[in-house]
């Protein structure tokens, strides 16, 4: 065996006959392992944050979405369609048209988006099966719309209301002075038959209606999209799909992916990420200053055996290394018991859901094996780096 894994290990389980050195060694063990369960914990815990987060979206958003580069809306011809159709790995499409307007209920008033689909929609996005809060999904030829829960509250929008139109205000196109209302707008009543509800902010942003009706109401063609949302399938090569994608229309539109229609939130999301993890490893590192302390006790307890040791024939180095692997041991063997401890708090609140946000739901944890070697990674390197600093005081120095 190596002799200074040899030496290390016998210092590592046998109790030394300094009293304080074993109650600081215990003290920097515990911490070694707190702190390890401590960071899975939180990691967990702000992973099943995240994919708390990131749920709502994916309800709402496709997988990928055809936008055009410049202007609002771009053309898409008959045999486009056809190479749409046949691209391997789409499972499928929705064409649609979505602009800013003016909603009018019952003397209240409301600007977002008028988001016209067709009838793939209902296939492409889960949300006109999952979603609904009240009523139905629109019926397409047809002037009923979907609205979302905070557009109804702010209007007071009820169901089937056909004694008070809900009306939609399109701006006109064209140049020169406007003399009256219907020069400046195009109007006309709409009929709401379901309520969606995702998120606040979502809830707020868009009503539903056929696309047909959306391109009528803004002056658009019949092949006039300002989107392509897309399904994949499972297993669907995303690269290559995009690839296959900007080669059917070539320099007009862009492909954008779920991670890149939300930039914004998945940037926010991933910097708090990072920012829990450094803090937590400050604490880890400010718990591993006990781990130094610890060795650097062991070596001035153990000074006798080391000039024994190195009179023997030991080198320095050698001597230095024994420190660096208790401490290493140390390090790996709390990171063990740390995480095992921890892998059972986040299995626990899966299974039991013992902590709740509210009554219904609980607090969101998510066991990944990435933490698992984030973690891990963390408190060995860490370790290593104390154990090293402690080990550094082994000198001939020190022995003479």
């Amino acid at each position: 065996m190596n002799f200074p894994l040899y030496i290390a290990k016998r210092y590592l389980f046998s109790k030394s006959n300094n009293n304080a050195i074993n109650i600081i060694t215990g003290i920097a063990s515990v911490g070694i392992i707190v702190g390890a369960m401590a960071l899975f914990v939180v990691l967990s815990v702000f992973s099943g944050l995240r994919d708390f987060s990131l749920s709502f979206s994916n309800d709402f958003d496709p997988d990928l979405k055809v936008n055009p580069i410049s202007g609002k809306t771009f053309f898409i011809s008959p045999y486009q369609e056809n190479q749409l159709t046949h691209v391997d790995g789409i499972a499928s499409y929705s064409k649609v048209v979505e602009e800013r307007v003016l909603f009018f209920f019952k003397g209240k008033e409301m600007v977002t988006y008028l988001k016209g689909v067709d009838v793939n929609f209902t296939k492409t996005n889960i949300l006109s099966k999952n979603n609904i809060f009240n009523g139905q999904w629109l019926k397409p030829n047809t002037y009923q719309v979907v609205v979302g829960y905070g557009i109804s509250e702010k209007l007071s929008l009820g169901l089937f209301d056909f004694n008070n139109p809900f009306e939609v205000y399109v701006p006109r196109k064209g140049k020169g002075v406007i003399e009256s209302e219907d020069e400046a707008f195009t109007k006309t009543s709409l009929i709401p038959v379901g309520i969606y509800a995702v998120s606040e902010d979502l809830d707020s942003k868009y009503v539903f209606c056929d696309l047909a009706l959306a391109q009528e109401l803004l002056e658009l063609k019949s092949n006039q999209l300002s989107g392509i949302e897309i399904k994949l399938k499972p297993n669907a090569d995303e690269a290559a799909v995009i690839e296959e994608i900007n080669t059917i229309f070539p320099k007009k539109t862009e492909v954008k992916n779920r991670a890149q229609l939300n930039a914004t939130l998945y940037k926010m999301l991933n910097t708090e990420n990072i920012a829990v993890y450094l803090i937590f490893t400050l604490v880890i590192i400010i718990a591993l200053f006990n781990l130094i302390g610890a060795l650097i006790m062991m070596v001035l307890d153990k000074k006798s055996n080391l000039k024994t040791l190195f009179n023997l024939g030991s080198e320095i180095k050698d001597l230095k290394k024994i420190f660096l692997l208790q401490g290493s041991l140390l390090s790996v063997l709390g990171g063990i018991v740390g995480l095992i401890l921890g892998i059972i708090i986040v299995v626990i609140q899966q299974q039991f859901k013992l902590v709740m946000i509210t009554d219904s739901l609980a607090y969101p944890v998510v066991f990944s094996i990435q933490n698992v070697l984030i973690v891990f990674a963390t408190i060995v390197s860490l370790g290593i780096i104390s154990s090293w600093i402690a080990s550094s005081r082994v000198s001939k120095k020190l022995l003479d």
